[in-house]
């Protein structure tokens, strides 16, 4: 899997560049997922490892399916990859993309798992707590855990907080075995 992030890095930085460049990051966001989702495609993934199917012709088939999404240059994006062999990079490509991206826009994707519900007013105390916290513009999502019994962990890129009550259950138990 490294090998995979470590080839499409370069891709994933020279497509910044010129979407940056081109002040088109939200377009090239949506032309790199639509890539991306269409590489996934188990019938298009048989496809791309076929010698019976030429570059060219897979280029120009990856191009018609993506349609608008594909911003301008898109399509030198897509034949690219295909002269190279790479278009199986893709999905890593563009998510590597996403993550230049946000780190361009100051943005962090936020996840709260909890055993419960947080209310609307918890919500937005716990988003500026967290913006603030990490100089940036929050997203939050939010997923039911039934595991944790209380509290709630947050993800945040790397950033792991774990106020759950499983973990304070777990520590308490490592300590009382010691």
């Amino acid at each position: 899997m490294a090998e995979v992030r470590t080839m499409a890095r370069p891709y994933a930085r020279a497509v910044f560049a010129i979407a940056r460049a081109a002040d088109a990051l939200a377009e090239w966001s949506e032309g790199l997922a639509a890539v991306a989702a269409i590489v996934s495609n188990e019938d298009v993934a048989r496809v791309i490892g076929s010698p019976k199917v030429g570059g060219k012709q897979l280029s120009d088939s990856i191009i018609s399916i993506a349609g608008k999404a594909l911003p301008e240059q898109g399509d030198n994006y897509v034949r690219l990859l295909v002269a190279n062999e790479r278009l199986a990079l893709a999905p890593a490509i563009a998510e590597q993309f996403e993550a230049l991206r946000a780190e361009a826009e100051r943005r962090v994707d936020v996840t709260v798992f909890s055993a419960t519900e947080f209310g609307e007013q918890q919500k937005q105390a716990l988003s500026a707590s967290l913006a603030k916290r990490l100089d940036a513009k929050i997203s939050l999502a939010f997923e039911h855990d039934a595991d944790l019994i209380g509290g709630a962990v947050i993800r945040a890129g790397d950033l792991v907080i774990d106020r759950s009550l499983r973990s304070q259950l777990a520590r308490m138990q490592q300590s009382l075995t010691q």
